[in-house]
């Protein structure tokens, strides 16, 4: 997959004269506050939501008409949209190449309980009002960690469409045209300058701001920094919003990490397009904590964003 230069006329005015770290947080909202710099921490610990407890299993609790009741309901469409990924990418090769021999996914069907309803399937409009799918999970009561390319679109070629996407319905738990969670609309953005300005998949992560606080009824999960030597003998779990399966539907699988450098995480896990952004997640402790954000398949492996130190940073930061 190439990654072509893009006007940088959404950026933000301090991101343009920022240094050039491409760590450097930006978001389509210049006005809000600015991520802080801070030391790593211990992982951050994931979080149930309002759930009930009982013989080990986690049963999902309605919501009880909060603040984090929908805004506006989303209608899904009658035909499948397409994958955020090919707005930046441009087709995929005819061969699948995301899913490695036989299909292991299996598809969730009770996605009103955790953790299935910390995946959000994402209805994305972008600037050209062209609309597409994609895959985010919660950090905190108002933040959703996904990919870059899903918040912002680099190097389509498509008059108009590149820069910041015009807007993102998120629905928690979604289950075909079932939401138990309903759906909120988000305008706020953010990624780094590795992805806006230098299309690099090492860089490509950002993150979604919901007016509401959602987070405290679906829950969320924790995310931390690991060694390499603690990756390579973890096994990893995704679950998503594939394009290739009924639209709308959650599907899992996991496996052990096949690789790791400095910024990617590497597993034969099977995944489609839709589901870029999905949380890279290992169970520590009874905990889902997750080290990496999916964005890449691959022939033999597919990779995410290594949540490394400053990923970290940027993440804590957003979900303040």
């Amino acid at each position: 997959m190439s990654h072509d230069e893009a006007s940088e006329a959404q950026d933000a005015p301090e991101a343009r004269t920022a240094a050039l770290n491409p760590h450097t947080a930006v978001s389509n909202r210049p006005t809000e506050a600015a991520p802080i710099e801070e030391a790593s921490q211990p992982p951050s610990d994931g979080d149930a939501g309002d759930v009930i407890e009982a013989g080990g299993e986690v049963e999902a609790e309605a919501p009880r008409g909060r603040e984090a009741a929908a805004e506006e309901l989303w209608t899904p469409p009658e035909m499948p949209l397409p994958d955020i990924a090919v707005a930046s990418f441009g087709e995929p090769p005819p061969v699948a190449e995301t899913v490695h021999g036989p299909d292991d996914r299996v598809q969730i069907t009770n996605t009103a309980a955790y953790p299935w309803r910390v995946h959000a399937s994402l209805a994305i409009v972008a600037r050209d009002n062209s609309r597409w799918i994609g895959t985010g999970w919660f950090i905190g009561p108002h933040t959703l960690v996904t990919a870059g390319h899903v918040v912002y679109i680099k190097g389509s070629g498509v008059p108009g469409r590149d820069g910041w996407v015009k807007s993102i319905d998120v629905m928690p738990g979604r289950n075909g045209s079932t939401l138990p969670f309903g759906s909120v609309r988000s305008v706020s953005f953010r990624s780094v300058l590795g992805w806006t300005r230098d299309g690099s998949e090492f860089f490509d992560y950002g993150a979604i701001i919901i007016p509401t606080q959602l987070g405290n009824t679906v829950g969320w999960f924790g995310y931390g920094v690991y060694s390499d030597a603690d990756l390579r003998a973890a096994t990893v779990n995704i679950s998503g919003y594939p394009g290739d399966k009924p639209p709308g539907t959650q599907w899992y699988d996991s496996h052990g990490v096949a690789a790791v450098d400095s910024r990617k995480v590497f597993y034969d896990i099977d995944t489609m397009g839709g589901q870029s952004g999905s949380a890279v997640y290992r169970i520590v402790g009874g905990k889902r904590i997750g080290v990496a954000v999916h964005a890449y398949g691959g022939a033999t492996t597919n990779s995410g964003t290594r949540i490394s130190t400053p990923v970290y940073n940027n993440l804590t930061a957003w979900k303040a």
